[in-house]
């Protein structure tokens, strides 16, 4: 059932009045689904009370959710920044580099790299966070957190949480960012699905903070999150409702879709990256991760003043 639904969600035709399952290049008849025959299948749609470490694509699809992936020109609004504030060492330097003439900062950033090559998760976690300080992403009042858990009311049970790897706390209160690595070679779960739930739960939990400070609850949310894939980013702002919101908190299905848009690092000949599967151990890709990561922080900026609205 979910993955017939799936594909007939894919099928909507223009008109909307109906959805069509058509396979006729394959010789199979045309097949037309009303968009009654839609909302019933959703409503039927089976959900369950789940973390967001549980979360898989058939959560997309419970709850209208698509990805809209982007290219860089289309995903951030500034020209690339610089990085001429950045100790030159952590740009050009090898990972693990303990050249005696590099600076403290330097050598920590470069040895949570090499660990970052290996196979333990939590090394990826690690450098993360230190790439999002080193960026200063943890600007005054806000801190990089590896050890956050975000309560998630899901289907009517209040006792499920989304725990991201690394997220960004804004007086250790609001959730401003939410990060998860890349852990498909020993887990299920996609990162980019965790990273919805992890959004949505923030959404609940930065409405309640509010209440708690006495302001009232947005409709609106855009929660910047990042996956990574060892040392690759890729960057997703998630747009949450309290349409969305109480549709996973009651397990029914929203009529508005929402549509997170994600933008990967990716190496190509327009970058001078040669190797497709490098990561920030090659000294060009690694300029290039870090600049989109600086181009995210203004971005994200730019979300997190409508969530700390009145704070």
């Amino acid at each position: 059932m979910p993955q017939e639904v799936a594909h007939v969600a894919h099928h909507r035709s223009p008109s909307h009045n109906h959805l069509d399952c058509s396979c006729e290049d394959h010789g199979v008849a045309r097949t037309l689904i009303t968009s009654s025959d839609f909302n019933v299948a959703m409503a039927n749609f089976i959900r369950s009370a789940k973390s967001g470490s549980d979360w898989t694509s058939h959560e997309l699809i419970a709850y209208n959710i698509i990805f809209s992936p982007l290219s860089p020109g289309e995903f951030f609004t500034t020209p690339d920044p610089t990085l001429d504030h950045i100790d030159s060492a952590i740009l050009n330097s090898p990972p693990g580099d303990i050249d005696p003439a590099l600076s403290d900062v330097a050598i920590e950033y470069l040895a949570y790299l090499d660990l970052a090559r290996g196979v333990q998760e939590d090394f990826v976690d690690d450098f993360a966070a230190e790439t999002l300080k080193l960026l200063g992403f943890n600007e005054r009042l806000t801190v990089v957190s590896t050890c956050f858990t975000i309560p998630l009311i899901i289907c009517g049970e209040s006792n499920r949480v989304a725990q991201p790897d690394v997220c960004l706390l804004h007086r250790l209160t609001f959730v401003l960012l939410v990060l998860a690595e890349d852990k498909t070679f020993t887990d299920k779960a996609r990162p980019e699905v965790q990273v919805v739930a992890e959004a949505i739960a923030a959404f609940q939990y930065n409405n309640d903070k509010r209440s708690d400070h006495d302001l009232p609850p947005l409709d609106a949310m855009t929660i910047p999150c990042i996956t990574m894939s060892a040392t690759c980013p890729t960057f997703y702002l998630v747009p949450v409702t309290t349409e969305l919101s109480n549709a996973v908190t009651s397990g029914q299905y929203p009529a508005t879709q929402t549509q997170v848009l994600q933008c990967a690092t990716v190496a190509t000949r327009a970058t001078h990256i040669w190797n497709a599967n490098t990561g920030m151990e090659d000294t060009e890709y690694r300029k290039l991760a870090l600049k989109r990561f600086l181009a995210f922080k203004t971005l994200a900026k730019s979300h997190w003043e409508h969530i700390l609205e009145g704070v």
